[in-house]
């Protein structure tokens, strides 16, 4: 009995484990989509894209397995692990995880109107922070889209994004 116990545990934590890596990869292929449908500052044009994540996250390495040989124009895509949030300004994209959204409020204060997209990871941060925010609709992974917090950041959204996401303004 002790031995089926142990198998079903550990069943459930194998699934668990798959379904959060699917989920992770889902919001890779996703970060890397925004950045087709996203208008950056002319500053932003030059040099390397870079997409931080604030921590450490699973999600890292999903985005550089992901991103790797891909360009946003002619700009080559970086994907690196944010440690000070002093350093959010000289992204494109920040992707605040779950595990850091306690530290949104002072990245969208860092970044705002420099051309920083912020993407969230949290339910309703879209509608007080975040340009994007992932969220699970009807047990599908989706994303939340806030126009206004988008131009605060110094970047703008395409029409066709817009019709894509759960807008929360």
């Amino acid at each position: 009995m002790k031995k089926i116990c142990f198998l079903v545990i550990g069943l459930f934590f194998v699934i668990h484990n798959v379904a959060n890596a699917q989920d992770e990869k889902f919001k890779a292929l996703f970060i890397y989509n925004f950045t087709k449908y996203m208008e950056w500052p002319e500053v932003k044009h030059s040099g390397d894209f870079k997409i931080g994540v604030l921590g450490s996250s699973p999600i890292t390495n999903e985005l550089k397995a992901f991103t790797a040989k891909k360009t946003v124009g002619e700009q080559k895509i970086v994907v690196e692990e944010i440690m000070a949030i002093a350093d959010c300004p000289k992204y494109h994209i920040v992707f605040v995880p779950t595990k850091a959204s306690s530290n949104v409020a002072e990245v969208t204060k860092n970044v705002a109107g420099r051309g920083v997209l912020v993407v969230t990871d949290k339910q309703g941060l879209a509608a007080s922070y975040s340009g994007i925010n992932f969220v699970k609709a009807d047990g599908q992974q989706s994303f939340e889209i806030s126009v206004k917090h988008i131009q605060e950041q110094g970047v703008s959204a395409g029409k066709s994004l817009l019709s894509l996401g759960i807008k929360v303004d």
